[in-house]
C-alpha cells in the first residue's frame, strides 16, 4: 500500500485530479489518497465573509447564534467541496479517504502522515507569493515538520503553466 496525503485549499477540478494521478502512474503498489480540506471558521474568515456578503462596511453581528449559523454554512460548503474532490478521484478508480480539518492544517497533516504512514505529501494551493517568499506557506511549514517527500502544486494549472511561473 502506497499512502499519499493530500492537503487541498479548495475543491479540485478534473485537471487537478488528472495531474495528481499522473504522478503515481508508475507506482506498483495500490495507492490510497488521504485528503484534508481545512475549514476556516475563524473570526477573521467570518468577518471577511460577512464583508463580502454585505458590502464594504462590516457591522459585527450581535447574536452568537448568527456566528454559529455562518460557521455551519462554511462547514457545509467545505464538506461539499471535499466530497466533490474525493468523488473526482474515486470516479477514476482510486481509493480515497477525506476529512475536514478545523485546526491548524499543518498540524492536521502531520497527524495524518503519522496515522496513515504516508509515503509522500502533496499540497495543492493557489499561488501565495509573499507567504512562499517568507517560507510561512503550507509547503514550507510541512517540509520543516515532515520527513517524507512534499510536493507543492498550484491548483487549476497544468504542470507546464506551473513551470512558467
Amino acid at each position: 500500500m502506497y499512502n499519499v496525503a493530500l492537503l487541498v485549499e479548495r475543491q479540485l477540478i478534473d485537471l487537478d485530479a488528472d495531474q495528481i494521478l499522473a504522478l503515481h502512474e508508475g507506482v506498483d503498489d495500490e495507492v490510497t489518497y488521504h485528503m484534508l480540506l481545512p475549514v476556516d471558521a475563524s473570526p477573521a474568515a467570518l468577518s471577511a465573509s460577512m464583508t463580502a456578503f454585505g458590502g464594504a462596511q462590516f457591522v459585527p453581528l450581535e447574536e452568537p447564534a448568527s456566528y454559529v449559523r455562518i460557521e455551519d454554512e462554511l462547514r457545509a460548503e467545505s464538506q461539499r467541496e471535499l466530497d466533490a474532490s474525493a468523488a473526482l478521484l474515486t470516479s477514476r478508480g482510486q481509493h480515497v479517504t477525506a476529512k475536514l480539518v478545523e485546526y491548524d492544517p499543518i498540524d492536521a497533516l502531520v497527524d495524518l502522515v503519522r496515522e496513515q504512514s504516508c509515503d509522500e505529501v502533496i499540497i495543492l494551493t493557489e499561488s501565495h507569493v509573499v507567504r512562499e517568499f517568507l517560507h510561512v506557506d503550507w509547503t514550507s511549514r510541512a517540509r520543516r515538520k515532515l520527513d517524507v517527500p512534499t510536493l507543492h502544486l498550484l491548483e487549476h494549472l497544468t504542470f507546464e503553466e506551473q513551470a512558467e511561473m
